[in-house]
């Protein structure tokens, strides 16, 4: 089997610690590549360093909406500088999110149009977060694609099957986390069962969200093995052609990592 934790934070505490021996317990389950997702500039260097050091991790340069109001000057400019690295192959993540609201909205939209121009330009791929902001998630991506030069992934999904679908018109790929696992996640696995193989991804989300049966731990990139057999199966598929596939929708979204 080859799978892809297509979203992990490698340098978030309850990981970073013990690094390389998460990546090595992913490796034995057959997890050929990570891409370690930086939330806020001041991580960008480490998040970088990590995969300069390591051949089968990539980064993600971007600013979390949770931390738009304390990037008030982050503009497509500074994105850009930073994703010029070889090892940097997406823009993000980014998105909007209003169940928390822990920054204003109007700076997250701000911040996402500000990634959204920077993806543009750079010609790198997307990496969507969305909560509670399905509406204007959707009205934004949608002006984007218009505007041409604009793909990506809504990463952990866990919104409705309209905004599943609007995504997929768009040309956008779906990335499943553990919570697809959850027994109160009825709705996302009815998703999953209908997801167009070539626009799906899977991820863990690490170190949040472990999936059934690691529940109650500190997830971890090793546990993307566990996620895609779940959705094998809900899928009646076989778990390594599932592996295979989403791999190579990681590849095809993000060619910088080819």
């Amino acid at each position: 089997m080859r799978l892809i934790d297509s979203h992990c934070h490698l340098n978030y505490e309850g990981l970073v610690e013990r690094q390389a021996q998460v990546l090595e317990n992913a490796r034995e389950r057959g997890v050929s590549g990570f891409l370690n997702i930086s939330t806020r500039q001041s991580e960008w260097g480490d998040i970088v360093s990590v995969a300069e050091r390591e051949p089968d991790v990539w980064a993600s340069i971007g600013v979390h909406p949770h931390e738009a109001d304390s990037h008030p000057d982050l503009g497509a400019g500074a994105l850009i500088d930073a994703a010029d690295h070889p090892r940097v192959i997406a823009i993000g993540e980014c998105g909007l999110d209003y169940y928390y609201d822990k920054s204003d909205r109007a700076a997250q939209r701000d911040r996402f149009e500000a990634h959204i121009d920077a993806a543009r330009q750079s010609g790198l791929p997307l990496v969507v977060h969305t909560r509670d902001a399905e509406e204007h998630t959707a009205e934004i991506l949608a002006s984007a694609v218009r505007e041409g030069g604009v793909t990506g992934v809504l990463h952990c999904f866990t919104g409705s099957a309209e905004l599943a679908r609007k995504g997929l018109d768009l040309g956008f790929t779906i990335s499943l986390s553990g919570i697809v696992t959850f027994k109160n996640a009825q709705d996302l696995q009815e998703i999953a069962r209908w997801l167009p193989a070539d626009q799906m991804l899977v991820e863990t989300d690490s170190p949040f969200l472990a999936p059934v049966p690691h529940r109650g731990q500190k997830c971890e990139p090793a546990f993307v093995a566990d996620t895609a057999s779940f959705v094998a199966e809900l899928r009646r598929e076989d778990a390594e052609q599932l592996a295979e596939t989403t791999t190579a929708n990681f590849f095809r979204l993000f060619k910088k990592a080819a």
